[in-house]
């Protein structure tokens, strides 16, 4: 059994065989050797080990494994033997040595070398293939059309793509491979830069580069589809990034901003709080906020993820905090809808008979009436705030619906029963007593209140409230036309009082009225007054007329349709099908 030998590769331990770790020691000897007398040596080393570290850490899965014979040589192979760049400088001693540079998938990091905050832009202009200073501009105006919502989206970008710090990183930014050739020659690179001998070699580099991407492009159809699907699913990436950073940063806006810290006094928040079971509204806010936004939040992350193949990971702990909270956030809601449906189940009522003085021979002028202080108009449903004579917020509601009666009684009476739904009966019963309304009668005239009140505490449990009103047979009604949405579709409540028969006079009969100024054809109206037996005057003598200028006569009977026209044909139709009979 071969002994392990713990080593330190920039930084980071690794467990490995002895044999291992020979061949892996006379691997970077060589590499020093070969690197003798030349300019940035350390530099070089350093990079090279960070590469091995990072090739090492790929291919362990667990903290314990020992890096075998078989590990060091899959190394080498993608680092190279520094013999083969060696022979290819003295051969090739004019060329520049980044001709034979293989291009692979770039990867998203952060320029800080090039950039004049973090690093984002020039990053993204490498992983683009575009100049940075189209990136800048392209931040700049979406950040200024989303009134500064993007900067968000930058923030996140530093936060989560990791900075390019060591060579191999810089190679993988710019699509090339790392290994040892280019890792000197990045290295070689940087010092020229710093000597001023970098502009030209750059246009040859990046020249050279353009030529290879090209020649490489037309080798294939396989490439082009290979780049073509890469296009796509970085499409997907940015479109699931926009989408998620854009409903993140709308949640926090509207669910923090808006009633949770009180930064905005909107007005929706007191309907909100109406219409709840009790919860305070911030508590709504944030459980919403969890439950909606942390799906969000990981769907941000997944269209990093496509766009960085190296993105930084959040943890597993905060992974699990975020699941913890989205699931208690979702139970929360659940728990407040279930509340909510209980808060529902049952209805009351409460029934208040007062009674009308109004005969047979008496009769009532009736209308709606509002009170200046809530509103002037009158119109039924609909529900809102409002504040009452002492200035606290009352439920102001028009769910008022009318009811006509008739009654063989000698006086009138006047039935208002009030409703709403609870959470039992005496629930829904104590609301249904809490509503307020009022109703006012003077000399024969009946005003009934087009609304009802009711302590905002209370909260909205469909509160309404019906009026049924008795008439005594043979007393008149008179109804202002102001009543005319409120009695509307009371059919089923037994109302006998029509649509649009208010501003008449109408004499209550037994289930019905009769209209004492009403046109002739209007008639009378009586539930009771339907006779199926009665003969169609259709049947008996049937129908004709005349046009304006007598030229054509239609006749309706018993035997069909008869048109007839004095200076062409006649037609006749009925069940045998159609005639046409020639003049």
């Amino acid at each position: 059994m071969n002994k392990t030998v713990n080593i330190n590769l920039a930084g980071v331990f690794f467990h490995i065989d002895e044999n291992a770790y020979t061949k892996l020691q006379h691997y970077l000897d060589a590499i020093k050797r070969s690197l003798t007398n030349t300019q940035g040596q350390d530099e070089i080393i350093a990079d090279i080990e960070a590469r091995i570290a990072e090739l090492f850490n790929e291919k362990i899965k667990t903290d314990r494994q020992v890096i075998g014979s078989k590990e060091v040589d899959e190394v080498i192979a993608v680092l190279g033997q520094p013999e083969d760049y060696m022979l290819d400088e003295e051969i090739f001693e004019d060329e520049p040595v980044y001709n034979k540079t293989r291009s692979t998938g770039k990867q998203l990091f952060r320029d800080t070398e090039h950039s004049y905050v973090g690093g984002v832009s020039s990053g993204l202009g490498h992983y683009l293939g575009i100049a940075p200073i189209w990136v800048r501009i392209l931040w700049i105006i979406l950040t200024l059309a989303s009134s500064g919502a993007f900067i968000l989206i930058y923030i996140a970008l530093w936060i989560f793509v990791p900075e390019a710090k060591t060579t191999a990183d810089k190679l993988s930014m710019r699509g090339e491979e790392v290994n040892i050739s280019n890792i000197e020659r990045k290295i070689r690179e940087e010092f020229e830069n710093v000597s001023g001998r970098m502009k030209n070699v750059d246009y040859e580099k990046y020249g050279n580069q353009a030529r290879s991407g090209a020649t490489s492009a037309a080798k294939g159809v396989g490439s082009g589809i290979l780049f073509l699907l890469n296009i796509f699913v970085k499409l997907i990436g940015v479109l699931i990034l926009l989408i998620a950073g854009t409903t993140l940063i709308g949640l926090f806006i509207g669910l923090f901003t808006m009633g949770t810290f009180g930064l905005i006094d909107a007005p929706w928040t007191d309907y909100i709080e109406m219409t709840a079971i009790g919860a305070p509204l911030w508590l709504l806010s944030l459980l919403a906020f969890f439950a909606i936004g942390i799906p969000f939040f990981f769907l941000f992350i997944l269209g990093l993820k496509i766009l960085v193949k190296n993105l930084k990971t959040i943890g597993t702990p905060a992974k699990l905090v975020l699941l913890g909270l989205w699931l208690l956030s979702v139970i929360g809601l659940a728990v407040i809808g279930i509340q909510q449906a209980t808060q529902r189940a049952f209805d009351g009522e409460v029934v208040i008979t007062e009674t009308l003085p109004v005969t047979a021979t008496d009769t009532l002028y009736l209308a709606m009436q509002s009170n200046p202080k809530y509103t002037s108009g009158i119109r039924r449903g609909g529900v809102s705030i409002k504040y009452d004579e002492n200035d606290n917020k009352v439920m102001y509601a028009t769910d008022v619906r009318l009811v006509i009666k008739s009654t063989k009684d000698s006086l009138g009476r006047m039935e208002i029963i009030k409703m709403a739904d609870g959470s039992d009966f005496r629930d829904a019963r104590d609301r249904a007593e809490s509503i307020t309304y009022n109703t006012t009668f003077n000399n024969g005239k009946l005003y009934l209140d087009s609304f009802l009140t009711s302590p905002l505490q209370n909260h909205y449990r469909e509160q309404e409230v019906r009026v049924v009103i008795y008439l005594p047979e043979g007393a008149t009604l008179y109804a202002d036309s102001n009543i005319s949405n409120f009695h509307r579709s009371s059919d089923y409540y037994g109302n006998i009082l029509n649509y649009n028969t208010e501003g008449k006079y109408l004499k209550i009969i037994e289930n019905g009225y009769t209209c004492e100024d009403c046109e002739e054809e209007d008639g009378d109206w009586n539930n009771d007054s339907w006779e199926e037996d009665t003969e169609d005057p259709i049947e008996e003598n049937g129908w004709e007329t005349d046009s304006i200028s007598g030229e054509v006569k239609v006749r309706l009977d018993e035997n069909g349709i008869q048109i007839n026209n004095r200076n062409s044909d006649k037609i006749r139709i009925n069940k045998n099908g159609v005639a046409i009979q020639k003049t």
